[in-house]
C-alpha cells in the first residue's frame, strides 16, 4: 500500500542525516510536541508521526528498509520514495542498476578464469608426462601490493554519493514518487576516489605479465579433457583472489595408431608369401617392439586383439587393446622369373582359369561394418 510519509521530513533532518542528528532532531520534536503539553488532537497526530519516524530511523535495519523503499511500519508497502529499482527485482528478479545489492561495491574482486588449449601426442596421453607452459595473465602489482594507490597515498571517500557507490533521484510518474538509484558516475559505484593511482598498474592493483607454469598430463586423457589449475588464472582487480586455469586436451593425430575409446586400432602390411605361408612379424607399438604371429593362409582384413596395449583408463585400472588389421600385398611389377613361378603355383593348384565365388554378405568386411551399425 502507497504512503506518502517521509520520515526525514518529519524529524526535519537530511537523508544522509548521521544518528545523533535524528536522536537530537527526535528529543527536540518530542519536548514540543508532547500530549502532557499539547492535548488537542492535531498535535498528539503530529506526535504519533514523530514518534513513528524515529522507530524507523534509529533502527539501522529499519532505516535500510526504508531507503530501499519499504516502510517498516506500513506492512511491507513502498513508501514515498519508493527505490524503482526494487520493483524491477520484484516483477523481473533482477534490479534496474544490473543488480540487487545495495552500497559501494569493493574494489578487491575475483579474477577470471583462463582456459587454454594444450595440443599432445598420443604417446602422452598413453604414458602420461611433464609438461610446461608459457601464459600471460594478471598478477597483483608489486609497486602498490594491489591496493592502486601511488606511494604515499590512500583512496578518499566519493564527494558526489559521499561513500555509498550509488546516486539517488526521485521523479514523478504514474506510480507516485518514484526513486531511481544508480551507480555513482563519479566512482563507478565504488564509493571510493583514488586521486593519485599508482604509475605501474594505473589504479588497477595488477599488471600483465608472462609466466612458466608446469603441470602433468595424467594417462588416459582424451580431446575435450579439461585439467583445472585452481588459483592459476587472472588475478581479480585490487589483487583479488585468482580464478582458476584450464587446460583443455587437443590429441594430435597419430601417423599409425588411430584411436577409438581407449582401444588402438592399425594396419600391419603383410607380403602375400607371408600371408600364405605363415610368418612372425615385428610390430613397433607405443610400448616397443612386439612381435606378431601370421598364420598360414591369413586373409586381408583378417584382424587380432594385443590386450593390455591401448590407451589407460582415465577412472580406474588396465588399458584397452591394441586391434591390429592385416593387410595383404599383392605383388605388382612381376619380372619373368616370378611371373613364371606364380603361374606354376596357379597350375598346381588347378587355378589357370578361375571364377569368382560370391562370398556370403556376413563374412565381408562391409558386412562386418553393416553388421556393427544394425547392431546385430
Amino acid at each position: 500500500m502507497a504512503t506518502s510519509k517521509d520520515y526525514y521530513a518529519t524529524l526535519g533532518v537530511a537523508r544522509n542525516a548521521d544518528p545523533q542528528e535524528i536522536k537530537r532532531s527526535y528529543r527536540k520534536l518530542a519536548r514540543e510536541l508532547h500530549p502532557d503539553l499539547n492535548p488537542d488532537p492535531v498535535t498528539q497526530e503530529k506526535f504519533k508521526d514523530v514518534t513513528a519516524a524515529y522507530e524507523v530511523l534509529s533502527d539501522p535495519e529499519k532505516r535500510r528498509m526504508y531507503d530501499s523503499g519499504v516502510d517498516p511500519l506500513n506492512g511491507g508497502g513502498p513508501s514515498a520514495g519508493f527505490d524503482f529499482s526494487d520493483i524491477m527485482d520484484a516483477f523481473f528478479g533482477g534490479g534496474a542498476g544490473g543488480g540487487g545489492a545495495r552500497g559501494p561495491r569493493p574494489r578487491r574482486q575475483r579474477g577470471q578464469d583462463a582456459l587454454v588449449r594444450v595440443q599432445v601426442e598420443l604417446d602422452e596421453v598413453v604414458f602420461g608426462s611433464e609438461r610446461e607452459i608459457t601464459l600471460e595473465t594478471a598478477v597483483a602489482c608489486d609497486t602498490c601490493e594491489g591496493a592502486g594507490t601511488a606511494r604515499d597515498t590512500e583512496v578518499v571517500t566519493c564527494t558526489m554519493c559521499r561513500g555509498r557507490g550509488e546516486t539517488q533521484q526521485v521523479q514523478r510518474s504514474f506510480l507516485g514518487q518514484v526513486m531511481t538509484t544508480r551507480a555513482c558516475p563519479q566512482c563507478r559505484g565504488f564509493g571510493t576516489l583514488i586521486p593519485h593511482p599508482c604509475p605501474e598498474c594505473s589504479g588497477d592493483g595488477r599488471v600483465r605479465t608472462r609466466r612458466t607454469l608446469s603441470f602433468r598430463i595424467p594417462p588416459g586423457v582424451e580431446t575435450g579433457t579439461r585439467i583445472q589449475m585452481a588459483g592459476e588464472g587472472e588475478v581479480g582487480a585490487g589483487a583479488g583472489p585468482a580464478g582458476d586455469l584450464y587446460l583443455e586436451i587437443l590429441e594430435k593425430r597419430h601417423p599409425v595408431f588411430q584411436r577409438h575409446g581407449d582401444d588402438l586400432h592399425c594396419t600391419l602390411s603383410v607380403p602375400m608369401t607371408a600371408a600364405a605361408l605363415g610368418a612372425e612379424l615385428p610390430l613397433e607399438t607405443l610400448d616397443g617392439e612386439e612381435n606378431v604371429d601370421i598364420a598360414p593362409g591369413t586373409q586381408s582384413g583378417y584382424e587380432f586383439l594385443i590386450r593390455e596395449r591401448g590407451v589407460p583408463h582415465l577412472r580406474g585400472g588396465g588399458r584397452g587393446s591394441l586391434t591390429v588389421h592385416v593387410d595383404v600385398q599383392t605383388p605388382t611389377n612381376l619380372d619373368t622369373q616370378q611371373q613364371e613361378l606364380l603361374e606354376q603355383l596357379a597350375a598346381l593348384r588347378g587355378e589357370e582359369k578361375p571364377q569368382g565365388t560370391p562370398v556370403e554378405q556376413q563374412h565381408t568386411f562391409f558386412g562386418r561394418i553393416k553388421d556393427a551399425f544394425s547392431g546385430k
